[in-house]
């Protein structure tokens, strides 16, 4: 795996757990268990059965969480927790043959991908969620498995595409958080403002 792959493979492993990481690691621990994808010998871990009946069931359990409203916010926080690094050392791992320079780099820059990702997701979810309808939820939920699948893809058979397509995406995100938070802080005032604002 060259370099440019290699960094493909990163980017989206870390973009992807902020998404979906159990779909990540299942996924892609399918394929290189397949003989389909050679991964670095650090990230073959992910190919070991009891990582991918783990990333399985965890999988189904999110796919079920993330379309019921309200659940899929309260998964996406606690999820937080373990999206953010986990996808940093994905990405870091996925560069586990090359310098270790790189590596390192790959590990900070995928922590920081993945929560951006992270916090853009649930961002969206909270503002969704205040809609009395559920359809809207579910198709964003979909919406979200498909990407990641197609952002997996691309990552594998076109890393200099999903390269360039990444950091327009990095361009999007800088661009959306700010306007995520002030409608969350927003949303949050409209809620818990008026009640704080009567004691």
């Amino acid at each position: 795996m060259d370099l440019a792959q290699s960094i493909a493979l990163a980017g989206g492993m870390a973009w992807g757990s902020g998404l979906r990481l159990y779909a990540v690691i299942l996924l892609a621990g399918l394929l290189g268990r397949s003989g389909y994808l050679e991964f670095p010998e650090a990230l073959q871990i992910i190919q070991n059965p009891w990582i991918l009946g783990l990333a399985g069931a965890l999988f189904v359990i999110e796919f079920l969480a993330d379309k019921i409203p309200v659940v899929d916010s309260v998964w996406d926080s606690i999820q937080s927790f373990i999206r953010i690094p986990a996808g940093a050392l994905l990405a870091a791992l996925a560069l586990g043959n090359h310098d270790p320079v790189w590596m390192a780099a790959a590990g900070l820059l995928g922590g920081a991908l993945t929560a951006g990702t992270q916090v853009a997701k649930s961002g969206s979810r909270a503002f969704i969620n205040t809609s009395p309808e559920p359809f809207s939820n579910i198709a964003a939920s979909f919406g979200e498995d498909a990407l990641v699948a197609f952002g997996l893809w691309a990552a594998i058979t076109h890393p200099l595409m999903f390269i360039a397509i990444l950091g327009l995406f990095i361009l999007f995100l800088a661009w959306f958080l700010p306007k995520i938070f002030r409608s969350v802080r927003a949303l949050w005032n409209g809620l818990f403002g008026r009640k704080y604002a009567k004691q």
